[in-house]
């Protein structure tokens, strides 16, 4: 049963669930799915029959016309389409969307309930801020001039980057875009989103491999694969429809799935061989794989010579790792990865799946250029049923990172040197070209920054803003510690190190949260005052595009006004920005729908002018909705339109989409593939790293995609290459007018605004990016070819010596520790390895889905699993409540699980839960009615210190710690 909110005892327990007396009842599917979230009223109707979920009146008040209208689910990044029927502005029920290509008329459990995402009770429904310890009522007017206020001293007394930035991946792309450009005009890189603590690492290591750090095909050209890899991830909790896209190829290919996690998961339940490691041993796994495939010759040597630079260094790497090494640093038998190994062979093309069980680890990147390196040594890479299908976390993850909500880049992946500030000057200043006006917009940004060296420096990442704050000033490369944090759409329960995360809070001057729901920023400090909480509305209540993990963009209608006195994240940053002093200048290329509202499809349109990089420039809003109106057309496997408007085009149009959206280029469903012409969807590799090194060739050998006209591999495209080929003579006099205002023959194709260098590449069939081999090798990060190292708390102290760590050092403005951390021998006290990962239930943080009573009630505590011989060796049995303490002293009281799920030596812990922290219920710290139904230890607060060395992602796989009865 859901416990009562006010005093966490649960009422009437022997009383029959309410699914329970669902399931006693005849209820079709659609009537199910009409009523699966709990309309307004909810907290009166659980409190008035003594915990027991009854159906509200506005779900059944349906009298008027009922309207449909279309949306995205706001969960994970599959994309699954929701039907929304409202009637007189209430949403009364929801259906899947049957004719998406994504989720074909499937849903999860939270798919299944996001209704009540928008209609929930348990929302923020007001601006408040904490006064002598209570929560305040205020208006919105007041809000943004107390915190404008604020900031404003803040910024006056210690710089800019004083105040941090905190984004989302819940933000639609548009909100995303408006964020980093925000964080710009405020005059600071301190911007980040949840990106940086899950697929950072991913996004990092495959860029370096091969050009753009995404997911290369899609869930459905899984259809495609001989054989299935997932390893660290667990798509049948984490991305439920994704499991039917693998499954399609399972039964109707009979492709072998081989699922390698430390712990026996549900999708491992799926696999016809499941391979458990030690956790942080990903690396020494997959070139123990390797080491059959090239001991053998099995490798793809034809796909290597012409498409692949060092893999001979690779080899070297590999050879180390016979079977009986692997098996001693991973405990993985050699024979079992032989099988794997010819299992892979034996089934080409393969797809690479994976998730955060490999991205979060101190040499996360380490891991997945690891996984890229397999499917290069196979030839699966740039084909259809191959590549690495990296599947993302959040709705908008994938979307939030393309625009730039990171402290190291700008809107798609331009840097931070002179030239892409420039570049993007000149895009907000509305020119195509150098001009007075665009010159002007720039050194506006640079006077919001304060220097030079700031506005090209990478920012402090999320996953160390508490460090930011904690450490001494004189250790950090910015004029000052921060003081004010911007917490906007985003759970703080998901990072590492809660304890010192408390230390921080208390310690700022101003904590800002800005979300639909109170998140547990809201009772993790201590403080009495300076806290305050806005009411953003939900993406159900505004509108714009959303990009799944295949790189595909969805367009959001709007399905009901905002509720209660929330506002869109768009019309918020309108209101800072005009607060601030520069919303003139900021929305001077957007329309307002309202006095505060911008439009959205203005702003889809601005990043449209800029983001040549990764081709988000041909997805006009009108192209996203037609796709979205016209998804019965499209192809389920090749995602490809039959006829129709949108004939030929592929669904979404995933990036890159080249050129305007008047070219009509269809979109990239495989990216690499070189059987398809650059215009109809095909791509080579990317040159963006040069075209030698150390006298080899950097570009690919006697191969290119279909119909170019270049036959061999070629340099990425400026205008001078144009002027060599003798191709310039197909630029119009306005492109060749926007380009020589801009550099003249040295002008790139990812700064010419008007996209005619672009567009006479393609013209000819060539990538504009150029035509190169993958590196195997990436010589400009810490370790080049990719190496085991073992964690900075590991349990096998007799590995270190073999495989230590980094040496200290300082990374994103801060110091960074390793070595120092591994020279401890933590093992003795701490014995157990700690992992952690995802529930089918729950989402991120947990804070929207663990008020959701659908969900709260599948899943109502928070637990431990432990191997039944370490929880007999402990005196501990099934459901008892124990600690689980880390080596730094966080610890959470759970329910033990005991189960055979994980290995004997590795206790896991779900990450979605908050509100109890170190034994202590903080109920009543939320704002009256906004406290979730469902409270409980965040696994966090016993996870410890490690970033990777590239990126900064977290380390929450590999830590150790101790568990004793409670």
């Amino acid at each position: 049963m859901l416990r009562k909110k006010t005093n966490g005892v649960a009422g009437r327990p022997r009383q029959m669930s309410p699914l329970a007396q669902a399931a006693n009842t005849a209820v079709d599917r659609r009537a199910f799915l009409r009523g699966s979230g709990l309309a307004i009223g909810g907290l009166a109707a659980l409190g008035a029959t003594g915990g027991t979920v009854t159906r509200a009146e506005a779900a059944s008040a349906a009298g008027g016309k009922v309207e449909i209208r279309k949306s995205v689910c706001t969960h994970c990044s599959v994309g699954c389409t929701v039907l929304a029927e409202v009637s007189d502005g209430v949403w009364v029920g929801q259906e899947p969307g049957w004719d998406s290509p994504f989720n074909l008329g499937a849903h999860c459990a939270k798919g299944a309930s996001v209704r009540e995402h928008a209609h929930g009770e348990r929302r923020l429904k007001y601006p408040m801020k904490m006064q002598n310890g209570e929560w305040v009522r205020m208006s919105w007017e007041d809000a943004i001039n107390e915190i404008g206020d604020g900031m404003l001293k803040i910024r006056e007394e210690s710089g800019p980057d004083s105040v941090y930035w905190l984004g989302s991946a819940k933000h639609n792309n548009e909100q995303a875009y408006l964020f980093r450009k925000f964080a710009a005009y405020w005059g600071t890189n301190n911007v980040d989103h949840q990106a940086r603590i899950c697929h950072s690492t991913t996004v990092a290591g495959v860029a370096n491999t091969w050009g753009y750090g995404a997911m290369t095909n899609s869930y459905n050209d899984i259809h495609n694969s001989q054989a299935i890899f997932v390893i660290g991830g667990n798509p049948a909790e984490a991305h439920p429809v994704s499991l039917l896209h693998l499954l399609k190829a399972k039964e109707e290919r009979n492709a072998p799935l081989i699922v390698c996690d430390p712990r026996f998961t549900r999708t491992a339940a799926h696999a016809d061989e499941y391979v458990r490691f030690r956790p942080g041993t990903d690396v020494a796994l997959i070139w123990g794989i390797l080491w059959h495939i090239f001991d053998n010759g099995w490798e793809d040597k034809e796909f290597i010579r012409t498409r692949v630079w060092g893999m001979d260094q690779i080899r070297a790497e590999v050879a180390k790792w016979t079977p009986e090494e692997t098996e001693r640093v991973t405990g993985t038998p050699g024979s079992q990865l032989k099988r794997v190994a010819r299992t892979l062979v034996n089934n080409r093309p393969g797809t690479v799946i994976w998730c955060m069980g490999g991205t979060q680890h101190t040499n996360g990147n380490n891991n997945t250029r690891a996984y890229c390196v397999l499917q290069l040594a196979l030839g699966n890479m740039g084909i259809s049923g191959g590549g690495t299908n990296i599947f993302r976390g959040h709705d908008n993850v994938q979307g939030a990172t393309d625009l730039g909500v990171l402290s190291h880049t700008l809107p798609g992946y331009y840097g931070l040197k002179t030239g892409s500030w420039k570049h993007w000057a000149r895009v907000w200043a509305g020119e195509k070209t150098a001009s007075e006006k665009a010159e002007d917009e720039y050194n506006f940004i640079l006077g919001q920054f304060g220097s030079k060296e700031l506005m090209e420096s990478k920012g402090i990442p999320v996953s160390r803003w508490i460090d930011g704050v904690l450490e001494d000033a004189a250790n950090i490369d910015q004029p000052n510690n921060l003081r004010a944090m911007v917490l906007w759409g985003h759970a703080p329960n998901s990072q590492t190190r809660l304890v010192e995360m408390n230390q921080a809070m208390n310690k700022l001057d101003m904590l800002v949260v800005i979300d639909p729901y109170p998140t547990v920023s809201a009772i993790l400090h201590d403080r009495k005052d300076g806290v305050y909480l806005l009411p953003a509305c939900t993406q159900f209540e505004t509108r714009g595009s959303v990009t799944a993990s295949n790189r595909s963009l969805q367009w959001r209608e709007q399905v009901v006004d905002p509720l209660f006195e929330s506002k869109s994240d768009h019309e918020i940053i309108y209101l800072f920005a005009e607060k601030f002093g520069f919303a003139e200048r900021f929305f001077q290329n957007i329309a307002m729908d309202s006095e505060t509202e911008p439009n959205v499809e203005d702003i889809t349109r601005e990043f449209n002018a800029g983001m040549w990089t990764v081709g988000y420039t041909g997805q006009s809003p009108e192209r996203i909705k037609l796709h979205m109106e016209y998804q019965h057309t499209f192809d389920r496997t090749t995602l490809q339109a039959v006829g129709g408007p949108a004939d030929g085009d592929y669904y979404g149009m995933p990036w890159p989409c080249w050129g305007t959206a008047e070219m009509g280029h269809p979109g990239t469903p495989n990216l690499y593939d070189m059987s398809k012409p650059v215009s109809e969807g095909g791509l080579t590799f990317r040159a963006r790293f040069g075209t030698e090194r150390d006298g080899d060739n950097l570009l690919a050998e006697g191969v290119y995609s279909a119909g170019s006209e270049i036959q061999d591999g070629y340099p990425e495209f400026t205008m001078q290459m144009l002027m060599d080929l003798g191709w310039d003579g197909d630029l119009t006099d306005e492109e060749r007018a926007a380009i020589d205002g801009v550099a003249g023959p040295k002008t790139n194709w990812k700064t010419d605004l008007s996209g005619g260098i672009q567009r006479v590449a393609i013209k000819h069939e060539c990538a504009p990016f150029g035509n190169a081999k993958a590196r195997a090798v990436v010589w400009t990060f810490p370790d080049p070819v990719p190496l085991h190292r073992e964690p900075l708390y590991t349990p096998r102290r007799d590995l270190v010596a073999d495989y230590p760590t980094y040496d200290d050092r300082k990374a994103y403005r801060l110091p960074t520790k390793y070595a120092s951390i591994q020279a401890v021998d933590h093992a003795g006290e701490y014995p157990m390895v700690l992992t952690s990962g995802r529930l089918v239930e729950y989402e991120g943080g947990g804070d929207e889905t663990r008020s959701n009573p659908w969900l709260a009630e599948l899943q109502q505590e928070m637990f431990v699993e432990v191997n039944p011989f370490d929880a007999n060796n402990l005196g501990i049995k099934d459901g008892e409540q124990v600690w689980v303490e880390g080596p730094e002293k966080g610890r959470v009281k759970v329910a033990a699980m005991v189960t055979e799920r994980v290995g004997r030596g590795v206790a896991f812990m779900p990450f979605h839960f908050g509100g109890h922290f170190q034994g202590e219920d903080r109920r009543s710290h939320y704002p009256k009615g906004a406290d979730p139904y469902v409270l409980g230890e965040s696994s966090n607060t016993a996870q410890t210190y490690g970033y990777d060395s590239v990126t900064q992602m977290q380390e929450t796989k590999a830590t150790l710690c101790k568990i004793m009865k409670a």
